[in-house]
């Protein structure tokens, strides 16, 4: 476990280099905490720091966002899943969109709001909490 603060959004760049060392060779993360604490805007600063091209935002309303960037160390274009599965209600649900095919690919999938499909999630997931302090800064637990 590693906790690590986050006091204004100038400390995202940071924090995202920190989930990139402490994912290692996982591919796979789910974060977790309340509604605005920051789970959105720490994948906009991951794909950021891989160079994706696209606008990076929520896929509360599509449930899945897909980023390319190029991958440096394989020298070939790689695939960052954005997944947020607030609006299921159901492990059904979350098969019939395809959850399995994301979960079991070497590409990068970052979904929020992961607990419906807990019993399904490979067993080297990166979790990530995300708390919100009292005076508005986050803690952001890697597990």
């Amino acid at each position: 476990m590693l906790e690590y603060i986050v006091k204004t959004v100038a400390d995202l760049p940071a924090a995202a280099e920190k989930l990139l060392e402490v994912a290692g060779a996982r591919k796979k993360v789910i974060l977790l905490g309340d509604l605005g604490a920051g789970k959105t805007s720490l994948i906009q600063h991951f794909c950021q720091l891989l160079a994706v091209k696209e606008q990076v935002v929520s896929p509360t309303f599509s449930l899945i966002n897909e980023y390319s960037y190029w991958d440096k160390t394989e020298q070939k274009e790689k695939y960052i899943y954005h997944l947020d599965l607030y609006r299921l209600h159901t492990m059904q649900e979350a098969i019939d969109i395809g959850i399995e095919d994301y979960l079991y690919d070497d590409n990068y999938c970052l979904i929020e709001w992961p607990q419906i499909i807990r019993p399904i999630l490979p067993e080297d997931v990166l979790e990530i909490n995300i708390e919100l302090m009292e005076d508005s800064s986050r803690k952001i637990i890697f597990l």
